[in-house]
């Protein structure tokens, strides 16, 4: 999919005009008033990439991918961009033994950013999967583990650098794994699994700022939401 950068000012402007429209004329599509030449150029482009479509009756439309592509554009300024938006995930918690000595899962960052941080199993919502299977998918990428999971809360986390610059905003779908089947991977490329009672994972150095929220939510048995800004000194 292409992005804003590679968009010319003219391709953008052509894409804002069927934004509005089912389709255009050609004639409709050049705002800028170019020569025939150069504004043919940038149609072209926008074909090549597949944005845009020509139709029967000789006027173009958005594509599919067109459509989705515009639909993230900021419209409310003058030059169109790609508004940045919150990236979506999963955030596993596996538990296992009875009540009074529960263990956790905790993972070890070994990967930037956040190297060498501690926290929970996360991972990206791919395109078309469900929350759910996202989250199965990663807990057995990252851990070799299956288990049974429940959707018990919603993080909405925004990282701070010390100088206010937002660095990550996400959302986190919480899963919490019972059952949990397999052989633990203790080790791979990017992390370090171990279970922690609640007092050893307080005890361990750089704990990432929710970790003791999500436990809350995680023993509380009730849906939860938690909407946080952490201001963080290592990125």
């Amino acid at each position: 999919m292409s992005t804003a950068k590679e968009l010319h000012p003219i391709q953008a402007s052509i894409l804002r005009v069927l934004m509005y429209k089912p389709k255009a004329r050609f004639s409709d599509l050049n705002v800028e008033g170019l020569s025939s030449d150069h504004f043919t150029f940038h149609v072209k482009k926008l074909l090549e990439m597949e944005l845009i479509e020509k139709t029967d009756e000789s006027s173009y439309c958005l594509t599919r991918s067109g459509k989705e592509f515009t639909n993230r554009f900021d419209t409310d300024v003058k030059q169109i961009v790609l508004e940045r938006q919150a990236k979506i995930g999963v955030s596993i918690i596996c538990t296992r033994g009875e009540e009074g000595k529960t263990e956790y899962l905790i993972q070890q960052r070994l990967k930037q950013p956040y190297y060498g941080f501690y926290g929970f199993v996360t991972g990206k919502v791919r395109w078309g999967e469900s929350v759910h299977d996202t989250a199965a998918r990663e807990l057995k990428e990252e851990t070799g583990l299956s288990a049974t999971l429940q959707l018990v809360g919603i993080e909405h986390k925004m990282d701070y650098s010390e100088e206010g610059e937002l660095l990550e905003d996400k959302y986190f779908f919480i899963f919490r794994g019972t059952t949990a089947n397999g052989k633990l991977v203790e080790q791979f490329e990017g992390g370090r699994n171990a279970w922690y009672s609640r007092s050893e994972v307080g005890k361990l150095p750089e704990v990432f700022g929710d970790v003791e929220e999500i436990l809350d939510v995680i023993m509380k048995g009730e849906f939860g939401f938690i909407e946080r800004k952490f201001t963080v000194s290592k990125y």
